[in-house]
């Protein structure tokens, strides 16, 4: 196969810390990626293996044996990022880039996701029907411009051999660029959605192998998602105690919502009438340093345009890396500002930005929110 083709008032809250989440790896890379999304329908292996063994108390113990496997050999840091199989540089590169065997995990440099590139016939699979039309739900843990395409493993695809790319058809079966979304993005709740139509004559166990490649940057992501042709309709098994029983997938909104042009321009009420909260968490943490995450909650009847977040460091503390916002630091107060895609904020509705820091953790700040 040749190359495959690229086919407001202002409101201030004083937050405590959240626990920290349990047995998250200590140890987080000196400059982690801004990660952004993975294949959720059908389902990636680092989410339907993320899915399988995260607890009530929020460690992760895997009951699928391929899921624990790979995390044997990953750890759990790749689960707790499984919308995190990117490379930065990727710029929709494939065969030549990625090396044969190493499809499922990119390669990737920023966290290990080696151990889901084992060739294993039991992965927690996606029960689909050949030739059907699904919709395809795709995270939106940050919004972003960019096509995805979609391939399918070939009939001689054996799934007990690392996967290459001489074992993918050479045409996506389906390609779309910034298709429709629900949620705000940071959750697993957000995520892009469009119609697909399966391909016809599969039976069996594949891989259906989707890349989303930016196009406000080169950063493009890899996700494998284990399927079998077998009559189903999107359930998936594998997954939980017994991890042999079937999950029903969520319910998903309409394809096509209808879309018109509005009959007169929208009238911006006065700024008095927006208003949002934030709340401040730590996500993880280790010597000389944390990851923290605020959410920004839109605490309004009417929608927020944009946003802006507050605080001043504890002693000790210094912001190094924002993400899913713009940073500016003046006379020892940091601001976090709304990117241009994800200032506007539904009623009720949230965002999240993440951000790496220096310093202790242990000391909650007060955090603002200007709406606007």
């Amino acid at each position: 196969m040749g190359r495959l083709r690229r086919s407001t008032s202002k409101t201030t809250v004083s937050i405590s810390a959240a626990a920290l989440a349990a047995l998250v790896a200590s140890v987080l890379p000196s400059s982690p990626a801004a990660a952004h999304g993975a294949m959720m329908m059908p389902g990636s292996r680092t989410y339907l293996c993320w899915k399988d063994g995260l607890t009530p108390q929020g460690n992760i113990v895997p009951n699928n044996p391929a899921c624990a496997a790979a995390v044997a050999q990953s750890g759990t840091n790749a689960l707790y990022n499984w919308f995190a199989v990117l490379r930065s540089d990727g710029a929709g590169r494939t065969r030549g880039y990625i090396p044969d065997g190493k499809l499922c995990s990119a390669d990737a440099k920023v966290y290990d996701f080696s151990g889901f590139d084992l060739a294993r016939d039991d992965w927690p699979v996606t029960h689909l029907t050949a030739g059907a039309t699904i919709q395809i739900r795709y995270n939106m843990w940050a919004h972003h411009p960019g096509t995805f395409r979609l391939y399918v493993t070939k009939d001689s695809w054996d799934p007990n051999r690392p996967l290459s790319w001489d074992d993918l058809e050479p045409t996506p079966f389906s390609e779309v660029t910034d298709p429709p979304s629900v949620g705000s993005p940071g959750n697993e709740d957000a995520y892009y959605y469009w119609n697909a139509k399966l391909p016809e004559n599969k039976s069996g166990r594949h891989i259906i192998y989707s890349i989303w490649q930016r196009s406000d940057s080169q950063e493009t992501f890899y996700n494998c998602s284990d399927v079998v042709f077998d009559g189903g309709n999107g359930e998936v098994t594998g997954i939980g105690p017994g991890s042999g029983g079937p999950t029903n997938p969520p319910s998903s909104p309409p394809v096509s919502p209808p879309v018109s042009p509005p009959v007169s321009p929208p009238v911006s009420p006065p700024p008095s009438e927006r208003q949002c909260t934030a709340t401040y968490r730590v996500v993880n943490s280790w010597s000389g340093g944390f990851q923290g995450e605020v959410t920004v909650h839109n605490s309004g009847h009417t929608a927020l345009s944009g946003w802006s977040v507050s605080w001043q460091p504890a002693s000790g503390q210094s912001i190094t890396q924002v993400w899913n916002g713009r940073l500016s630091q003046s006379n020892g107060t940091v601001t976090v500002k709304n990117e241009s895609w994800n200032g506007n904020v539904e009623a009720h509705g949230s965002t999240t930005f993440g951000f790496i820091a220096n310093g202790p953790s242990d000391e909650a700040p007060s955090v603002s929110c200007e709406a606007s």
